[in-house]
């Protein structure tokens, strides 16, 4: 019997360090979205975001996230599908392994399935809270309000 695809999105969710799974439930042309689209400086902090092809790039993803944190949590929160359309609400924290930072975050996904296999993963998260969790000096200053003045973090 077909799984659902949100059946294919729990399935895939709960075997992310198994790249045989992994592989199984994602096309060969599938498209991963992680974090952005294309930001070559988030890049250099973690070389895994941007947009990607294959169900390669689902297995070095989740292998290059549980490198660069320990995973101390992960829990769905929501998961739900209308169609081929699967969307994905929970939290995570990770510790990173360089700096020993605790971040924790909400995260999203928007995916769709197509014939029993994923085809578009997108997965959000507080992108400035997890790289800062690698900072490792220095501060940055930011001027957002029109109205207001710089501010140093």
């Amino acid at each position: 019997m077909a799984q659902t695809p949100p059946e294919v999105v729990r399935q895939f969710l709960a075997n992310t360090t198994n790249p045989m799974m992994a592989k199984s439930l994602v096309a060969e042309d599938a498209t991963y979205v992680s974090l952005n689209y294309d930001n070559p400086d988030l890049k250099k902090i973690m070389p895994w975001t941007g947009t990607s092809k294959g169900p390669q790039a689902f297995v070095d993803t989740f292998a290059r996230v549980s490198q660069f944190w320990q995973i101390l949590a992960f829990s769905v929160e929501e998961l739900f599908g209308v169609g081929e359309n699967v969307a994905v609400f929970g939290r995570f924290t990770y510790k990173s392994t360089t700096q020993g930072k605790t971040v924790e975050s909400p995260f999203s996904i928007l995916s769709r399935v197509h014939d029993g296999k994923i085809v578009y993963f997108q997965f959000m998260e507080d992108t400035f809270a997890t790289a800062a969790s690698f900072k490792s000096g220095g501060s940055s200053r930011f001027h957002s309000d029109p109205n207001g003045k710089e501010v140093e973090i």
